[in-house]
């Protein structure tokens, strides 16, 4: 089995090893996610449980087991179910929609989520995310299948995004990376070959206030993680420590006719027309994100044997 890794705040910001709502606490610190990806694992591999500093999950505040500075790259549109309801072809699509997040969007997994207050299209998107291990600098070959070979581990993360700032403006980064805007953890599962393989296998739920609003398999993902590191290793570098994001499935609040996306895509559409398309489009949805409304994410693997926790966050307008 992997192991569970957390990072926590309880007199001063240390890691641990959770298991089954006991954390135990590792000697040394790591200031970094790559320093204890460097220097941790085997510590964490070894810990004797016995002679370990214990604490109880809900007595200390956990903290994103992700940490700046990182690489956000995250893969957008990765779901039939999510194109569709978009206004885009469900198929898969000839090309895989790549962005990016800033680091400092990254927020714990217990955190509230702190919108700006012109943010009137606040959605949800929970995603797996995939944590690097080492570095990867040249391109890998066509067939790639082991993941754990680059990917220490998974992650559950919520691509918060501003759905009018996304949109009018034709700014994925800027509706994207606010701070707060990027809730990862609670715990980052360590993975070896074996498990890596059941990346294929994932069930990932979102409720808002106790509603499930998304739910899906990753045998859904079009563009398949092994395919996608394939990609992108002809084309940059990845570190230890660094983020992939694999897409979000269906369930968000956007909801667009194809009409309408065409419209918003649009570079030479006019501000104005934008801005009356989204909100004719998406002012009565009342499922986008409001004060005080609590989202609760998790992934687990259909046979149980691999649980990336609880995931629960408050919205707030500020």
């Amino acid at each position: 089995m992997g192991i569970s890794i957390v990072r926590f705040q309880k007199d001063g910001e240390k890691w641990g090893v959770l298991e089954d709502g006991v954390i135990y606490e590792l000697k040394q610190q790591y200031e970094t996610l790559a320093h204890f990806l460097k220097e941790g694992v085997k510590e964490a591999e070894s810990l004797q449980k016995e002679a370990a500093v214990q604490h109880q999950q809900q007595e200390v505040e956990l903290l994103s087991p992700v940490t700046a500075p990182a690489q956000i790259v995250c893969q957008g549109a990765n779901y039939a179910a999510h194109r569709e309801e978009g206004g885009l072809d469900a198929k898969r699509p000839p090309f895989n929609m790549i962005f990016t997040k800033a680091a400092s969007s990254l927020s714990g997994p217990g955190q509230d989520i702190e919108s700006p207050k012109k943010v009137k299209l606040l959605d949800y998107e929970i995603e797996l995310g995939l944590v690097f291990k080492k570095e990867l600098n040249q391109p890998l070959e066509d067939g790639f299948k082991d993941l754990s070979e680059y990917i220490a581990g998974f992650i559950i993360t919520n691509d918060v995004s501003s759905r009018d700032i996304q949109f009018t403006e034709n700014q994925w980064y800027k509706g994207k990376s606010f701070r707060t805007f990027c809730p990862a953890g609670p715990v980052l599962y360590l993975i070896d070959q074996e498990e890596a393989e059941k990346v294929h296998d994932l069930e990932l739920t979102l409720k808002v206030n106790g509603e499930v609003r998304q739910q899906a398999n990753t045998t859904q993902l079009l563009y398949k993680p092994e395919e996608t590191l394939v990609e992108l290793s002809r084309m940059m570098n990845f570190y230890p420590g660094d983020l992939l994001m694999t897409g979000t499935p269906g369930g968000v609040a956007l909801k667009l006719s194809p009409e309408d996306m065409n419209l918003l895509l649009n570079p030479f559409e006019k501000l104005d027309k934008k801005v009356e398309t989204l909100n004719e489009s998406q002012g009565k949805n009342e499922h986008y994100l409001k004060e005080g409304d609590v989202i609760t994410s998790e992934i687990k693997s259909r046979d149980g044997t691999i649980d990336l926790g609880l995931q629960e966050n408050k919205v707030r307008f500020i």
